[in-house]
Parts: C-alpha cells; sequence; structure tokens
C-alpha cells in the first residue's frame, strides 16, 4: 500500500488549497481514508475522514464548514479542498487508510499513511 499527498504550498489567510493522496498497491474502494494534520509542537489530530463508497464523510469541528473530503474510486485517489484558510490550519497534511476501524476520528484506527504535505498559511 501506498499513499502520497501532495498539493501543499503557502497560502493567505482567507486563501484555499486542494489537497490530493493518490493511492496504489490495493483495492482502493475497500478502504476508508481520512486526512490528518500536525502542527510543530503539537499532537497528529483528525481532519476529515469519508468513507469507502464516498457515502458518508465526517469533520473535525474546526474546519466543517470550510473543508471538503472527497474521493473518486475510479482514479484511486482521495482530495481535500479547503477554503477560507486560517493561520492555525498551518500543519503538515496526511492521508491515511484503513479498512476497518472503530472510529473515525483517531489516527490508530488507521493502517496506512503517506508521507505530509506541508501548508502554511501566513497573514
Amino acid at each position: 500500500v501506498q499513499l502520497q499527498a501532495f498539493g501543499g504550498g503557502l497560502v493567505q489567510t482567507g486563501g484555499c488549497l486542494r489537497l490530493s493522496c493518490a493511492a496504489s498497491g490495493y483495492t482502493f474502494s475497500t478502504y476508508d481514508m481520512g486526512w490528518f494534520r500536525q502542527a510543530p509542537g503539537k499532537e497528529r489530530e483528525f481532519v476529515a475522514a469519508i468513507s469507502r463508497s464516498g457515502g458518508s464523510t465526517y469533520y473535525a469541528e474546526s474546519v466543517k464548514g470550510r473543508f471538503t473530503i472527497s474521493r473518486d474510486n475510479a482514479k484511486n485517489a482521495v482530495y481535500l479542498q479547503m477554503n477560507s484558510l486560517k493561520s492555525e490550519d498551518t500543519a503538515v497534511y496526511s492521508c491515511a487508510a484503513r479498512i476497518y476501524g472503530s472510529s473515525w476520528f483517531s489516527y490508530r484506527a488507521y493502517d496506512y499513511w503517506g508521507q505530509g504535505t506541508q501548508v502554511t498559511v501566513s497573514s
């Protein structure tokens, strides 16, 4: 299983970015997917998740209404559209995959991780 996140960068407060995560090495449509982030000196935190069919999505309260997670099973990809970015969104964002888990929000429930992509929001 390989996951690669990309699309990060430097953006001003209020701007937007779209992160992508390309998956390979497994049947993408059989895994739930999630996005997590980690800022310097802070613990990794849940951002958003999407079920394997794409029918259910989950968001951290801090990003609800600003971020949108989606997936394209035909392209083996998951996306995170980030709008109205704030300085506190600055972090390394990573995508993760899980075959089964009791919690959508805990990083321990995810089996595979990709390298992250840096998102920096400047004021």
